[in-house]
This record gives C-alpha cells, structure tokens and sequence, in this order.
C-alpha cells in the first residue's frame, strides 16, 4: 500500500489539473498558433508558466485504485497487475480467465 501523502498528493494534482484545463488548452494553442504574432505567442507562454506546476497533465501519475501502486498499473483496468491477477484468480474482473496451454 502506498503512503496516504502519496495518494492525496495525486488527488490534489486531479484537482488542479481539471480546474486549469481549460486555461491550459488555451494558452498552449494559443503559443503554436503560427498565425499569431511572436509576442503574442510570447505572451501566452509567460502565462502558461505562471500556471501552478502540479495544473501541468504530464505530472499526474497512474495509480492502482486499491493499493495506490504507481508502476505496473494496467490504463484498462485502473489496478496494479498483482491486483489484476488476484481479482481474475477469484473471478471478480468479468471475461478474465487463467490462461492455460
């Protein structure tokens, strides 16, 4: 199990990525729009510095949804693969068997 200041910790980035979104889509449109002038571009990537570093997606984490695990956590799923395996052993993931050759 990861530490709870871990998981909060990413909750927070949740927030913040989902309440600069929009501003965040804006702003980087705006600086590769080529029809713009250079200051305007300029202009709009100052802005988008002055955003909070944890608003930015790329610093979220995958997470596993029981454990809060980071690494080896299937997008499909939202779990770590050592809870995939113990939830298709046990027959709680729908469709998923054992495979045997």
């Amino acid at each position: 199990m990861a530490k709870m200041a871990l998981i909060e910790r990413e909750l927070k980035r949740d927030k913040l990525v989902a309440k600069y979104a929009k501003k965040h889509a804006e702003l980087k449109a705006a600086s590769r729009d080529v029809k713009k002038s250079d200051e305007e571009r300029a202009a709009a990537r100052l802005e988008l510095q002055k955003l909070p570093r944890n608003a930015n997606p790329t610093r979220q984490r995958n997470r596993c949804a029981i454990t809060g695990r980071p690494r080896g956590t299937f997008k499909q799923f939202g779990l770590a693969r050592a809870k995939i395996r113990e939830m298709a052993f046990t027959g709680d993931i729908p469709g998923m068997i054992k495979a045997s050759w």
